[in-house]
């Protein structure tokens, strides 16, 4: 949901031309080149030894490194447990590591690096939408498979991208329907100024509107902003109920401690967040975040075995003080996904791959997940949870159940015309 320089999003429209010249150079022949040639061939995958590869596409560096830096790492554990177990179809995963150091066009240009030189069977990664808006051309022109982890605002699918992460029947409808419930009818948004935000908004808008709540005001400020102290003073005025932030990356750390500066505090104005989990929670301070409200599917202190076994092993891999969250949770999940669609597929061929994904199940330390095959989303346990001082969220409410993935809002008649 982000990007690496101060303003990304008016760099993007400035790398407009670069971007449209990566994804025409991604559609290029069995190796990224110059000559300009074109196919509609899907790019080939190398199986040819006892190892097969996979692309890990992250911000390593800039804005949205606070975030994706914890998704690589757990991308790495799932990829470590299953060539310990075996692999996959008899061949040893090998993982190769791309930063899209925050940066919609050098994640296009990363994707078709993967697809064409490293010939992956897969990649996993991005995180804002806007990234994955930029590379999703990139796969579906070379038919490569993406597994994108990261919860999103829907109204999108893709024949070659799987979501593991909640789309907006499974986040941010259950966050409103809890503020609703608790009385807190009157809201204000606050959103980092990109495609996820700005589209969210225009929902949550259209859902306000059915079900007697009221915006009382929507402000964004560009992604790696650190100056929100106008917002959280035109927040604190509107005497709102509640405020929804579609905030991302290190911009959260400065709104957070403006928001604290103006005398709010989440007894008098909580606010609901849908970006910020265990990692971000640690990065910005436990002291801002205390008693606020988030919207996932996962929490580190989701009960069950396999969470037990998921936590424990990554604290065992990277320091007792690192926490779980659930972008982290989503994609190690979408590597046992991917792992269990190939063998049931018996084929690392995405064609035979996505014909076998629909009704996969895992045992998810999220709990039970299922994909499903004509969406190519994932059945999801919605949660809400209360941030604590001692940096972790507890769940104070869920749905119950997994929800049926529903991008388009088809099941909503408040959101019809939306898409």
């Amino acid at each position: 949901m982000s990007s690496g320089s101060r303003f990304p999003r008016r760099r993007f429209l400035a790398g407009g031309a670069a971007l449209a010249a990566v994804v025409a150079l991604s559609a290029c022949g069995a190796k990224t080149d110059a000559s300009g040639s074109s196919s509609d061939k899907a790019a080939k995958i190398d199986v040819s030894g006892d190892k097969v590869r996979v692309g890990l596409l992250n911000s390593l560096s800039g804005t949205m490194a606070i975030s994706e830096v914890t998704v690589r790492n757990s991308l790495l554990l799932a990829v470590d447990e299953i060539n310990a177990s075996g692999g996959v179809l008899g061949k040893k995963i090998e993982p190769v590591s791309e930063d899209g150091a925050s940066d919609w066009p050098t994640f296009a240009e990363k994707a078709a690096k993967l697809i064409k030189e490293d010939q992956v069977a897969a990649t996993f990664g991005c995180w804002t939408s806007a990234s994955r808006k930029a590379v999703k051309p990139v796969f579906e022109k070379n038919r490569s498979l993406l597994f994108y982890p990261v919860q999103y605002e829907g109204l999108e699918e893709s024949p070659y991208i799987f979501y593991t992460g909640a789309t907006t029947n499974q986040q941010i409808i259950p966050a409103l329907d809890y503020l609703k419930g608790q009385g807190l009818k009157k809201i204000y948004l606050v959103g980092s100024d990109y495609v996820f935000p700005r589209t969210a908004n225009k929902e949550i808008k259209a859902y306000a509107k059915a079900n007697g709540m009221t915006v009382l005001g929507e402000d964004y400020a560009p992604l790696g902003s650190t100056e929100f102290s106008t917002i959280a003073n035109k927040v604190k005025a509107s005497k709102a109920d509640a405020v929804f932030n579609t905030l991302n990356g290190d911009s959260n750390v400065a709104f957070f401690k403006e928001y604290k500066s103006a005398g709010l505090t989440a007894k008098s104005m909580p606010v609901v967040s849908v970006s910020i989990a265990e990692e971000e929670v640690k990065s910005i301070g436990p002291q801002y975040l205390a008693g606020q409200l988030t919207a996932w599917n996962y929490y580190q202190t989701t009960p069950g075995a396999a969470n037990e076994k998921f936590v424990k092993a990554y604290k065992a891999k990277y320091g007792a003080d690192k926490p779980t969250s659930d972008p982290m949770e989503a994609a190690y999940t979408s590597v046992y996904l991917w792992k269990a669609m190939v063998e049931k597929a018996k084929s690392f061929d995405p064609e035979k791959v996505k014909a076998a994904s629909d009704g996969i199940t895992f045992e998810a330390p999220e709990g039970k997940v299922t994909v499903d095959g004509a969406s190519q989303h994932i059945h999801k346990t919605a949660r809400i949870g209360k941030i604590g001082t001692d940096g972790l969220i507890t769940e104070v409410w869920n749905s119950g159940e997994p929800v049926k993935p529903d991008p388009f809002l088809k099941g909503y008649p408040w959101a019809a015309g939306l898409s």
